[in-house]
């Protein structure tokens, strides 16, 4: 079977990818992930200047899926400089992650991740749990097109808009891919809580943060299928994609590439060449001769 697919500007062996953030805390971890047969690499998100991470807990696991709220912690664009020089040598695109406040935050850092050898960027424009950064940018389209104009034009790479749910997502999908961006991820992970009920107190150490995992996946389905219904863009699923069977639902939704996030934690590493198979299995079984064949089919219907 054909999986080889070009998504937002980049030529792919296959469609499966990483999540951005997911066991990407370290330069181990994005060489681990790097080396465990994903297409291409997402790294984590990284900002202007360093950022400390949130409170103990940071992470809980939960029956559907995750919570967490680590507070894009990253080392900032030294850190992106020593990270690159490791990560290229893996012989794969590495698609670097930017955050920030302004639209100039993100130019700034787009800007050393090309310099450093990115093969694009993907603008957090989601993150649940960061006051006047990720979703609180994601949910305003105006917002959106000035982040995604200010770095469209600072790099000659691919421009990916990571978004999240919102009441005018397909809005500021529209708003992003005209200002500059090549694709979407759709999308990160829902702002989310839980209690524990003996402390009386959030169980998060910063309160809230975001679910992840086989919770979202319905909700990161509804969200491809309605956005490449209304525009028919270059599309990365991500949400709660543990199985074949789930990169499958995202692929035929719209999606020509997938990214594994809470899987990677709550499967291991093999994860990516069971998917993998699992997609290589299914267009034999179904006769689907290549991965584009599949794009957006229940979509068409």
């Amino acid at each position: 079977m054909n999986l080889e697919v070009r998504v937002a500007g980049l030529e792919l062996q296959h469609p499966v990818l990483n999540a951005s953030g997911i066991m990407g805390e370290s330069l181990d971890g994005l060489l681990a992930i790097g080396r465990s047969g994903v297409s291409a690499l997402v790294t984590k998100s990284y900002t202007p200047s360093p950022r400390q991470p949130y409170p103990m807990p940071r992470v809980l696991h939960l029956d559907v899926g995750s919570l967490n709220a680590v507070g894009l912690a990253n080392p900032g664009i030294e850190g992106l400089r020593d990270h690159m020089r490791a990560l290229v040598g893996l012989g794969i695109p590495i698609i670097v992650s930017v955050a920030g406040s302004l639209p100039e935050d993100f130019a700034k850092v787009a800007a050393v991740a090309e310099e450093a050898g990115a093969a694009a960027v993907e603008l957090n424009l989601s993150c649940p749990h960061v006051e006047k950064m990720g979703l609180d940018i994601g949910m305003d389209p105006v917002m959106s097109r000035k982040v995604v104009s200010a770095v469209a034009s600072t790099v000659k790479i691919p421009v990916i808009a990571k978004l999240g749910i919102s009441d005018k997502m397909v809005e500021t999908a529209e708003a992003s891919l005209e200002a500059g961006a090549k694709g979407l991820t759709l999308i990160n992970t829902v702002r989310a809580m839980r209690i524990d009920i003996y402390s009386l107190r959030p169980a998060l150490g910063h309160g809230i943060g975001g679910l992840s995992g086989p919770a979202i996946h319905p909700i990161a389905v509804r969200a491809v299928y309605e956005v490449y219904r209304e525009l028919r863009p270059d599309i990365f699923g991500a949400g709660g994609v543990e199985r074949w069977e789930d990169a499958v639902e995202l692929i035929l939704a719209g999606a020509k590439a997938v990214q594994v996030g809470s899987g990677l934690v709550r499967r291991g590493l093999q994860v990516i060449g069971e998917i993998k198979r699992g997609i290589a299995d299914y267009m034999s079984y179904m006769g689907f001769r290549s991965l584009t064949d599949m794009v957006g089919a229940a979509a068409h219907q």
